[in-house]
């Protein structure tokens, strides 16, 4: 099979089927606040410290 028949059963990637998702409105206002990202910030380290913590 050459390679030009092979390109005739390929069909690129069409908009109905592959989509990405879009965050809505409320989601880019939480990852762009600064004080929402602290928060998560602090949360994650008390949670690695936990485990850290469990290990020893």
């Amino acid at each position: 099979m050459s390679m030009l028949e092979a390109q005739k059963n390929m069909t690129p990637y069409d908009n109905k089927t592959f989509n990405t998702m879009v965050p809505g409105p409320f989601m880019r206002y939480m990852r762009t606040n600064l004080l929402w990202q602290a928060i998560r910030f602090i949360y994650i380290n008390i949670k690695m410290i936990v485990v850290v913590a469990k290990s020893h």
